[in-house]
């Protein structure tokens, strides 16, 4: 694997990481203590895009994350 792919690895990662915690803090959390718990994985998500050279296609990443679930979206 190369040093590309790794960091597109390692951003899908940071951002599935993200949709996960925010998943959480937002079930069942007030929203001040959401966003506390959230600072964390933001950062880490908006670092490894931008060391990916993804900032600014968090469109186009979502739609790679939804194809690595385990329900792949069904297009019509």
């Amino acid at each position: 694997m190369n040093a590309t792919r790794n960091a597109e690895l390692a951003a899908a990662q940071a951002c599935h990481r993200l949709l996960h915690t925010a998943r959480a803090a937002l079930t069942g959390c007030e929203p001040a203590t959401a966003a506390s718990l959230l600072a964390l994985p933001i950062a880490e998500a908006d670092e490894a895009l931008s060391r990916a050279g993804l900032a600014g296609n968090e469109a186009w990443l979502l739609e790679k994350l939804y194809d690595m679930g385990p329900e792949s979206r069904v297009h019509t």
